[in-house]
């Protein structure tokens, strides 16, 4: 595979790269960099990730190393689960069952957690080096990216840990490449600007979409609705069973009205999951209604369906039936191996008590 095609397949889908000069001269001097995509685990894995699945196959087929990274201390930070370590950990056993059930190739990524880097003295003169680097108010910033406000540290001080910490895990790992949905660019700039000041290289950035919320999203504010482990009942867990699917999807936002594609969770989970992966969309409807039909690209769909030539219903029923049918292997796979789903299952029900 020669650089051109490595490059396409790491850009392809993507929102944004900071940038293209130096993607394409890590490629040319580098057969094998090292890129990474780090979670918080912290409940249910929804349809959103297949988008993240894909992008990291893509990285792996471009001669990638991918770090799969858990994040536990900055989710205890976050007081996600309780605040409880082990629960977190359990956590990241049933995600690592998520990834490899959506079709990541075990061989070639590894999965890392944030407890392997604390206990090296190095990884916390990084925290300290890049806190000398920033002021409070950048720091206090890019708290965003944990769902928080600015003030929340007002409250407890160790939130303004999680953003040095998430930039120390990248230089501590020497990342080549730092990947995640929209929502985490804030850090990956505060990555990039501490490089500059401390003399370290400079970590390129990979940004993909994020969906939005069944309920629809927002243009001017697209990671507060996107679709996310926080909110249940907007979002569709990869193993949702079938009906609840069918019922998630007959409600969620699809306005015929809305010419904003990008808020319409309908729409993004054709473009953004269902063409790329499956590469069209069958839509089953009576005779009377104009019958059946297929559309081969999300261009041909969005043309029928802001003309009036595809109604609203027909299209979430035949997304319903495609998310279906793609999830088909992660049910298949929970079936056989149920027990840290069950285990995270059992913890969650008890957290509600």
């Amino acid at each position: 595979m020669d650089i051109e095609q490595r490059y396409q397949l790491v850009v392809r889908n993507s929102d944004e790269l900071i940038d293209e000069e130096e993607l394409r001269t890590l490629l040319t001097s580098n057969e094998h960099p090292v890129a990474y995509i780090g979670f918080e685990p912290s409940g249910l894995v929804h349809l959103g990730w297949a988008l993240v699945v894909e992008k990291i196959c893509d990285l792996c087929a471009a001669g990638f190393k991918v770090i799969i990274f858990w994040a536990d201390w900055h989710a205890l930070i976050n007081d996600k689960l309780g605040g409880n370590l082990e629960n977190i950990r359990v956590c990241a056993k049933y995600m690592e069952d998520c990834f490899i059930a959506l079709g990541v190739p075990k061989e070639s990524v590894s999965f890392r957690y944030a407890s392997e880097l604390i206990a090296d003295s190095k990884y916390w003169e990084n925290v300290i080096n890049i806190g000398k680097s920033c002021t409070m108010a950048r720091i206090k910033k890019s708290m965003t990216i944990m769902g928080r406000s600015e003030d929340e540290a007002e409250l407890d001080s160790s939130k303004v840990m999680y953003p040095l910490m998430q930039v120390a895990d990248i230089f501590s790992m020497g990342i080549d490449l730092a990947y995640a949905g929209m929502d985490q660019r804030r850090v990956h700039m505060l990555a990039r600007d501490v490089a500059d000041k401390c003399g370290w290289t400079k970590p390129i950035a990979l940004h993909t979409p994020l969906l939005p919320g069944l309920s629809g999203g927002n243009k001017m504010d697209s990671v507060s609705s996107k679709m996310s482990k926080s909110h249940p009942d907007d979002s569709i867990k990869i193993h949702d069973s079938i009906d609840d699917i069918r019922k998630k999807m007959s409600k969620a936002f699809c306005s015929i009205e809305q010419t904003e594609e990008d808020i319409n969770p309908v729409l993004m989970i054709c473009k953004n999951i269902l063409f790329s992966k499956i590469g069209k969309l069958d839509i089953d409807r009576p005779n009377k209604f104009g019958g059946p039909v297929s559309y081969c690209s999300y261009e041909e769909l969005t043309k029928a369906y802001f003309s009036g030539k595809l109604h609203p219903a027909d299209l979430k029923k035949a997304t319903a039936e495609a998310i279906i049918k793609y999830f088909e292997p992660v049910r298949k796979f929970f079936k056989e191996h149920p027990d840290n789903l069950n285990k995270i299952t059992e913890i969650l029900e008890t957290l509600k008590k």
